[in-house]
């Protein structure tokens, strides 16, 4: 089959979130009934124990596996499934739940992205050790390794990352389910405690809790749930090299982005992301994650985001908007929902449904994560037509 296999087969129907952040009153039940009901009630679906067929689920922290959603859900006699890829994992089981009705196996299914990392008693994600040096080493610390070679190569700095941070406080406040509605400005982001330079608070994303839901379904039988569903064009998986362990990384940019973008853009049709996509959700762990990801997914040429930065082009106003609901910054990052939650402000975006943050007329809409060392990069393209 060509890279064209999955384009347009499979349409998002119905769409559910619910608010992120420190949820201390709410198990991971809880969250995934809030989710996937609204998603539901989004398809104009009464009685989901007949018309969901199969359900793939992604979190990296449950303890109990697929039987958390199932049995939150109530969807007994059928298919649940659990995927785990690191940042990436909400992504994944979006892919495994397109692929599963592309293949002619289901007409309609569901896909949960679910975690509540805010549980696990612990600030932030697992601090490993290295094994030669004894020393930790830590999200931040892996990512922070690029700053100082993409600043001396191409002249950026500090300020330029402020304005990300800044950016998306700014959407975030406009987001009903987003954690932080609190402007910002490059100034308080220069000036905050120092994390792992050149991060300091506000250039980082913190650790949240959340669920978000999908209902996929055949696009021929689609309009059928709502009259206006959100055609899959492309999504996918790329795994990549340890970086520290790679002689070939140059720490200029991550291989599994360009790998994934150029497998995406095949699937999709796309020659010219940077005019085609109309609105995109990038993975902003880090400030620098995402002006990575700009130049990663072609959205401008390396070296030259800081100039797009300066001119707004990824502002809600400009050309390209990017994280339109504030990202990981403004909702945290519960790492299994974070890609479905990205997939749930596209559909909203291209259906006109984002209120306040509605950019103008998209008619393309990616969503990209990336996570492990970084080792896994995930995108998922989406369309109106």
């Amino acid at each position: 089959m060509g890279k064209d296999a999955l384009r347009d087969k499979v349409s998002v129907v119905g769409v559910g979130c619910c608010p992120f952040g420190e949820n201390w009153d709410q198990s991971p039940s809880d969250m995934i009934v809030d989710a996937a009901y609204e998603a539901y009630a989004d398809a104009g679906i009464d009685e989901p124990q007949k018309r969901i067929e199969a359900v793939f689920t992604g979190s990296l922290y449950t303890t109990q596996g697929p039987h958390e959603c199932a049995d939150a859900l109530k969807l007994f006699e059928r298919p649940v499934s659990m995927v785990s890829n690191y940042c990436a994992t909400g992504t994944d089981a979006f892919r495994y739940g397109v692929m599963s009705i592309a293949s002619g196996l289901y007409d309609t299914v569901l896909v949960v992205g679910y975690d509540k990392p805010k549980d696990r008693g612990v600030s932030g994600p697992t601090v490993m050790m290295d094994g030669v040096r004894d020393l930790p080493r830590t999200p931040a610390g892996w990512f922070s390794l690029c700053a100082a070679t993409y600043f001396d190569r191409y002249g950026a700095g500090r300020e330029d990352l402020a304005r990300i941070a800044v950016k998306n406080h700014h959407n975030g406040t406009l987001a009903p389910r987003s954690w932080l509605k609190r402007e910002i400005t490059v100034d308080d982001v220069l000036s905050a405690r120092m994390i792992s330079w050149p991060f300091g608070l506000y250039d980082c994303a913190a650790q949240t809790d959340g669920a978000a839901a999908v209902v996929l379904s055949r696009t021929d039988l689609a309009r059928g749930f709502r009259d206006d569903p959100v055609l899959v064009k492309a999504v996918t998986i790329s795994s990549g090299p340890n970086p520290q362990k790679d002689p070939g990384n140059d720490f200029l940019s991550w291989k599994p982005n360009g790998w994934a973008a150029a497998d995406a853009y095949e699937q999709a049709g796309i020659s010219d992301p940077r005019s085609e996509i109309g609105v995109a959700q990038v993975h902003d762990c880090f400030s620098l994650t995402e002006l990575l990801a700009y130049e990663d997914l072609g959205f401008c040429d390396k070296g030259s985001a800081k100039e797009h930065i300066a001119d707004g082009k990824f502002e809600l106003g400009g050309d390209l908007p990017v994280n339109t609901d504030g990202g990981l910054k403004a909702f945290g990052h519960p790492t299994g929902a974070t890609g479905v939650r990205m997939i749930y402000e596209n559909t909203l975006q291209l259906q006109g449904r984002a209120e306040k943050r509605q950019v103008k007329n998209p008619r393309m809409a990616l969503s990209h994560n990336l996570g492990g060392h970084p080792t896994a990069c995930g995108i998922a393209i989406l369309g109106r037509d």
